[in-house]
């Protein structure tokens, strides 16, 4: 049965990925992205998910042309890098913003719909760095820590009305993010990794999707790494 599917941050990489799997398995899907571009297939909505209106208006959008979301994956992220001590306010609050808060609004706005239909699925993208932490990523790794606090919360709130909500956990991942590391610092990397690689956007993908399938329907409140071996026991 095709289903309606919100992917936020879905025009590159991981996100990007993930609307591609649903796709393929004959669902709608829509993403989000700051100037509107999509995969091909898939419904394209402008969405700022540090802005609240931004957020109401791109539900609205989907769910005149999909139908209600019923699988949200919040994948929409930044990165501000930097050490502590050199973090500036805007650093560290533009991060939590848009990582945490961000998928704080569209979480919220999605289960109303949810809790309408008795079901639903939602998956929140964290970082293996989120539980094994990162110099320089203070703010990051606080952010995807909190996403793990607050997909454990909505599996409470919202388990009795067949809601799952789940945390998916990449590693390093190859995406145009990584390939600019210079070659020492990436093979630094990889000898860190069990599997001795990184990992392919479409691996991440197929996790995700699983999770949203009847497959999985008793799995919630779940980190899953998809890490090669990197965070092992954290």
């Amino acid at each position: 049965m095709s289903r309606s599917v919100l992917v936020t941050g879905g025009n590159r990489g991981i996100g990007r990925a993930i609307a591609v799997a649903f796709l393929a398995a004959g669902d709608k899907v829509a993403v989000t992205t700051r100037n509107g571009e999509a995969p091909e297939g898939a419904l394209g909505v402008r969405c700022d998910v540090t802005d609240p209106d931004s957020v109401e208006a791109a539900f609205a959008e989907v769910e005149e042309k999909h139908g209600p979301v019923e699988v949200l994956v919040a994948n929409a992220g930044i990165t501000r890098d930097t050490l502590l001590l050199r973090m500036s306010e805007d650093d560290w609050s533009s991060v939590i913003d848009t990582n945490l808060t961000g998928t704080f609004r569209v979480a919220k706005r999605a289960a109303k719909g949810m809790l309408r239909l008795r079901r639903g699925r939602i998956v929140l993208i964290s970082s293996v760095v989120g539980l094994l932490g990162s110099a320089g990523q203070v703010n990051y790794a606080a952010s995807k820590a909190g996403l793990v606090g607050m997909a454990r919360s909505l599996a409470r709130e919202l388990g009795s009305r067949s809601i799952t909500t789940n945390v998916v956990a990449p590693g390093f991942v190859e995406t145009e993010m990584t390939a600019v590391l210079p070659e020492e610092k990436q093979a630094e990397y990889k000898a860190q990794i069990p599997l001795g690689r990184y990992a392919d956007v479409d691996e991440v993908a197929a996790v995700v999707r699983w999770l949203a399938s009847d497959e999985a329907a008793y799995i919630t409140g779940a980190v899953i790494p998809v890490d090669g071996g990197l965070g092992m026991g954290h």
